[in-house]
C-alpha cells in the first residue's frame, strides 16, 4: 500500500525560461505517486516555454499547463493562478529554474500528516552555478525535526521568508485568504510568509533537504531577488519588510513583527551596506534617504536591544546623519563577521562614540560586552615571494577591551570558496607593541599546497581566558601589497598568486597553478579588457 496517496499539487511558475523549466517540472513529477498534479503556469513567455510545457503535458496526464495571456511582471500572480487551479489537499511551489530533490514531497507530506500541521517546512540549499557549491538556507531552523505549536514560539521562522521549501494544506490557505501580492511585486515571499505566520498554524520542521535553489549570477537575466543594481530593488525590499511587519502587528503578533525588524537590521541592512561603496553617488543618496525613512518607522526598542550589534550600529549611524558617510567603515562593520575599523573616538567624558563629529552614536555597550563578542579589527598583508610567503596580522585595541581579554594567539585557515575545504592552516602567537594599542602575529604560508582557486582567509582569535572569536581580516592596501605575482614552484612549475580585497574589505587570495592555469588567467583578463 502506498504510504502517501496522491494528495499534493506542485505549482511551477516560469517566464522565458525554456532552458530550465522542463527540468523543474520533471523534478516535481519524479516525486512519485504522492504528487496528484503538477500545475505549470507560464507567465506569457515569448521564448517557446509554453510550447515545451504543452508538449510535455501531452505525454504526462498529471501535468496541467496554464498559459497567461498577459505577463504579470512578478511571481505572485502566476502562483495565485496555480493555487486557484489546484484540486489537491496540499500545495507547494517551485520556480522554473530550481528543482525538487528526490523524496522532498514524501518527507514534507509525512511530517504534515503525522503532526496534523497545516504547514510543513524543510531545508533549502542554495546551489551556486556553475561551481555546484551548496549553502544551506537557515540551517539552524532545520537542525532536527520539530513541531512548532504556534509561530510566536519560534520567532526565527520570520527569517525563512521562502515559500518554496514548504508544503501547505490547501484549505488552510483558502480559509484564511492567504495569497501572494498581485502584479510586479518584488519579494512577494515576504508578504505571503507573513500572512501564513499571522494565521498561527502549527508548523512541522524537518531536517531533510526539500528544495534546491539554483543561483546563476552569470545569467543574462538575473532573478528578481538577485538583481540589486538599481535602487528600485532596495525600495521594494523595504516596502516588503514594512508590509510583513504591519501584517503581523495587525494580527496581534507583536513578537513576530519585532522579529521582522530584527531580521531587516541583521540581514538586509548589512547585505546592502556592504555593497554601498560600489554604487554611484545618485544610488547612494537615494539608498540613504530610503533607509532613513524606513528606519524612522521602527520602535526605539528595535535599537536598544543589543545596540552594538553590527546591523543596529549601522542603522544608528544612518539615522544620525542626513547624508551618506563613512561608507568604507560601514562596509566592514556590515561584514560577517563584523570588523569595526579605527579610529576609536571618545566623548569628553570618556564615553566611546562613533566619531568626533557624530557623538550621539554612543558605543558605551562595548565597555560591558565580553571581548570575544566585539567586532575587533585585524589588518592583514600577504607578500608572496620566491623565497617564501608570510602572512602578517595586526589586531587593534578596542576601548581597552582587547588588552583586558589578553590576545594570546591566532589560528589561520585558507578556505576554498567553492569547495569549502581547508587548504592551509597555521597558528601564530600575538605580540603586543610597546604602546599597548596593537598586537602583531606572523605565520608562513605554503602557497603551493593550496593549489588553484579562490581562497578566503579565516581567523580564530584566542584570548588568555580560553574564549575565542571567529574573524576575517581587513586587507591592507599599499605599494605592492595586492599585486599579481608569478612564483617559481617545484610542484607546478609556476604559481600565479594575487592577494585581493573582497567587496566587504577582507583579504582573500586567487591562485592559478602551472603554465596552463597562468595562461587561462591572462586569457580571461584580456577578454575583460576587450569587452
Amino acid at each position: 500500500m502506498n504510504p502517501h496517496p496522491p494528495q499534493v499539487s506542485v505549482v511551477v511558475i516560469g517566464y522565458n525560461d525554456a532552458s530550465h523549466v522542463t527540468d523543474a517540472v520533471r523534478s516535481a513529477l519524479a516525486q512519485g505517486p504522492a504528487v496528484r498534479e503538477v500545475i505549470a503556469v507560464d507567465d506569457c513567455s515569448t521564448d517557446g516555454s509554453g510550447d515545451l510545457l504543452d508538449s510535455l503535458a501531452a505525454g504526462e496526464p498529471r501535468l496541467r499547463v496554464i498559459r497567461r495571456a498577459v505577463n504579470s511582471g512578478g511571481c505572485g500572480s502566476p502562483r495565485n493562478d496555480g493555487m486557484d487551479a489546484t484540486t489537491a489537499p496540499y500545495v507547494m511551489f517551485l520556480d522554473s529554474d530550481d528543482v525538487l530533490p528526490p523524496g522532498a514531497v514524501d518527507a514534507l507530506l509525512g511530517a504534515a500528516r503525522e503532526q496534523r500541521a497545516p504547514v510543513a517546512s524543510g531545508l533549502c540549499v542554495r546551489r551556486e552555478l556553475p561551481s555546484g557549491r551548496e549553502v544551506p538556507w537557515e540551517r539552524a531552523l532545520y537542525a532536527r525535526p520539530a513541531l512548532v505549536p504556534h509561530p510566536a514560539r519560534r520567532a526565527r521562522l520570520v527569517h525563512d521568508t521562502l515559500c518554496v521549501n514548504k508544503l501547505y494544506r490547501t484549505d488552510f490557505l483558502r480559509e484564511h485568504g492567504i495569497r501572494f501580492p498581485e502584479g510586479r511585486f518584488r519579494y512577494e515571499d515576504f508578504v505571503f510568509t507573513a500572512r501564513v505566520l499571522a494565521a498561527g498554524p502549527r508548523i512541522a520542521l524537518i531536517p531533510d533537504t526539500v528544495y534546491v535553489w539554483h543561483v546563476r549570477r552569470d545569467a543574462a537575466r538575473l532573478s528578481i531577488s538577485l538583481d540589486r543594481a538599481d535602487i528600485d530593488n532596495w525600495r521594494a525590499r523595504t516596502e516588503a519588510n514594512q508590509a510583513a511587519y504591519e501584517i503581523l502587528l495587525g494580527a496581534g503578533e507583536k513578537r513576530l513583527a519585532q522579529a521582522v525588524h530584527a531580521k531587516f537590521l541583521d540581514h538586509e541592512l548589512r547585505m546592502y551596506a556592504r555593497e554601498l561603496e560600489l554604487r554611484g553617488p545618485e544610488y547612494r543618496s537615494a539608498w540613504w534617504e530610503l533607509t532613513r525613512a524606513h528606519l524612522s518607522t521602527f520602535d526605539a526598542t528595535d535599537f536598544t536591544v543589543n545596540p552594538t550589534a553590527p546591523g543596529r550600529l549601522v542603522a544608528r549611524v544612518v539615522l544620525a546623519s542626513p547624508a551618506p558617510r563613512d561608507l568604507p567603515r560601514l562596509k566592514e562593520l556590515a561584514a560577517r563577521p563584523a570588523r569595526l575599523l579605527p579610529p576609536y573616538a571618545r566623548a569628553s567624558d570618556g564615553t566611546p562614540i562613533w566619531s568626533d563629529d557624530l557623538p550621539q552614536v554612543t558605543l558605551d555597550h562595548f565597555l560591558v560586552r565580553p571581548a570575544h563578542l566585539l567586532p575587533g579589527s585585524v589588518d592583514a598583508e600577504l607578500r608572496p615571494g620566491a623565497r617564501g610567503t608570510r602572512l602578517r596580522l595586526r589586531l587593534h585595541e578596542l576601548y581597552g577591551r582587547m588588552a583586558e581579554a589578553g590576545p594570546a594567539s591566532v589560528e589561520v585557515e585558507f578556505v576554498h570558496r567553492e569547495e569549502g575545504r581547508v587548504g592551509g592552516r597555521g597558528t601564530a602567537v600575538f605580540v603586543p607593541d610597546r604602546y599597548g594599542d596593537l598586537w602583531t602575529a606572523g605565520t608562513p604560508v605554503d602557497l603551493a599546497a593550496l593549489g588553484a582557486g579562490i581562497w578566503d582567509l579565516r581567523l580564530k582569535l584566542v584570548f588568555r581566558d580560553g574564549t575565542s572569536r571567529e574573524a576575517t581580516a581587513h586587507a591592507l592596501t599599499g605599494p605592492g601589497l595586492l599585486r599579481r605575482r608569478a612564483i617559481p614552484d617545484a610542484r607546478h612549475g609556476v604559481l600565479l598568486v594575487q592577494p585581493y580585497r573582497t567587496h566587504a574589505g577582507a583579504l582573500a587570495l586567487r591562485t592559478a597553478s602551472g603554465w596552463r592555469g597562468m595562461t587561462e588567467v591572462v586569457r580571461r583578463r584580456l577578454g575583460r579588457l576587450l569587452h
